[in-house]
């Protein structure tokens, strides 16, 4: 029998606080999505002004993450490597999304979730989803 580990309401909700709090020490607007082990929305937070679009790309990039097991930008740096690059339609469905800022959440060598940021340069989208998912870390480390 396969028992899989997955994030729960309480580690959405500390990752989506901590991305939240440095975005609005910024005077930033994002949007904020967070997965289970499945790639499935847990939590999603939308900051007032962040752009409408970013809701369905936040949790394309947490589904993402979550599904390939890697950050979406790296999905996405293979997709356009001129000699070895692939069409992301091969994968088979539409959520799948080779922007930065998705990010899975390893626990104990596995993928338990991710969290992802959009509407933000991606290096910004990338930085906060890694700040979220070290928030979720550190949350496991004190249990």
């Amino acid at each position: 029998m396969h028992r899989q580990v997955s994030l729960g309401h309480a580690e959405a909700q500390q990752a989506i606080a901590t991305i939240q709090a440095e975005l609005l020490r910024r005077q930033r607007a994002a949007v904020i999505a967070v997965a289970d082990a499945h790639g499935e929305l847990i939590a999603l937070l939308r900051l007032d002004g962040a752009p409408l679009a970013s809701i369905v790309i936040a949790a394309n990039k947490a589904w993402t993450a979550a599904r390939e097991r890697k950050p979406t930008r790296e999905l996405g740096q293979a997709a356009r490597e001129p000699q070895t690059g692939f069409d992301m339609a091969y994968f088979g469905d539409p959520r799948y999304i080779g922007w930065g800022g998705g990010q899975p959440v390893i626990s104990e060598g596995a993928v338990v979730g991710a969290v992802a940021v959009s509407g933000l340069p991606e290096l910004e989208d990338m930085e906060l989803a890694q700040l979220g998912a070290a928030a979720i870390a550190a949350l496991s480390l004190l249990k």
